[in-house]
């Protein structure tokens, strides 16, 4: 472990503060010392609890009570449901699957798509909703949702995850932008309780860090996970940030994160998520340095998206099959 993820690891051991390791269980900071001091072999003869697919033979929608309704940043907002017990197995997902919502507002039906962003191996289902002017969905959300509320939900869909092995060390990194981190919160949760001995490198853009959705979860999963994750922040209008983080995520970003951040191991699986333009400028580079086209996962923004700009993407590309609705 290097010297700056053991202070961190550290650091977080000292708030006493419980510690999900293997497979979700919590442990203690003694208890999490005495893991580690195994080098978390013992981790593998534990029972793991694998992502499953909703067992429901057709997506189909159910009415969904909302649990709770909290404030991520000025314009966006985290939705929690209460699932009924006797829907559970309908509603399992894999990291990286969406839910599509339906609701009447003012006499009109509207229906809107949301990457789920709790992890698979809870138990817990939730979406994120940003904000954009004029949207009818997003704009109840943010003002009018409350806990107890009935929302009309589909059972989970969508491909853009990567099939787990708990017995598998793999080195994965996801690049994106904004609201992108929703399913990658997902995945990135998911991956690091099935499997044990992998990575995981996030490089995540925002303008500054109170636009920066789930601002602390990264930032606890990575003290949390401390020899495992690395999260690398990129913003776009916080001159306090240090220079070289500087900007946007683009095509030269990640040609120079290629050359430092990006460089000490090969990577098993990308996962790229935003805005089309940058999504596919990135993909791009990536197959341009001969990264296999079925090892870089897309999802884009449908709100950003031009015409014919994903023309090309084909099943075998990694294109994860789900974009946001634009409100």
């Amino acid at each position: 472990m290097s010297r700056p993820r053991r202070r961190n690891e550290e650091a977080y051991l000292e708030r006493e503060a419980a510690i999900g390791t293997v497979f979700g269980q919590q442990l203690d900071p003694d208890e999490y010392r005495a893991w580690k001091k195994l080098n978390g072999k013992l981790a593998r003869l534990l029972p793991v609890r694998m992502p499953q697919r909703s067992s429901a033979r057709a997506a189909v929608f159910h009415r969904v009570p909302v649990a709770s309704v909290d404030r991520l940043t000025a314009d966006s907002v985290l939705v929690r449901f209460d699932v009924p017990d006797e829907l559970g197995e309908e509603f399992r997902f894999e990291p990286g699957q969406h839910v599509t919502v339906r609701t009447d507002l003012g006499g009109e039906g509207v229906r809107r798509n949301y990457s789920i962003c709790s992890s698979a191996t809870s138990s817990e289902l939730a979406i994120a909703v940003k904000h954009l002017p004029g949207g009818a969905f997003s704009t109840f959300a943010m003002e009018q949702l409350a806990a107890g509320d009935t929302l009309e939900l589909m059972t989970p869909t969508g491909a853009f995850g990567t099939q787990l092995d708990p017995l598998a060390t793999r080195n994965y990194v996801a690049i994106v932008a904004g609201s992108g981190i929703t399913p990658v919160l997902s995945i990135l949760q998911t991956t690091l309780a099935v499997e044990t001995d992998s990575r995981f490198t996030l490089v995540y853009g925002n303008r500054d860090a109170d636009s920066t959705m789930f601002r602390e979860d990264p930032d606890d999963l990575e003290a949390r996970y401390a020899d495992r994750l690395r999260i690398v922040h990129v913003r776009s209008r916080d001159q306090r940030h240090p220079a070289h983080l500087r900007g946007r995520v683009d095509r030269p970003r990640l040609e120079q994160l290629l050359g430092s951040e990006l460089a000490t191991a090969p990577v098993d699986d990308w996962f790229l998520c935003g805005p089309v333009e940058m999504v596919t400028d990135l993909r791009d580079l990536l197959l341009e340095r001969s990264v296999e086209p079925d090892r870089v996962h897309v999802e884009l923004f449908h709100g950003y998206q031009k015409p014919g700009v994903a023309d090309g993407f084909g099943p075998g590309d990694g294109l994860g099959g789900f974009a946001w609705p634009s409100a």
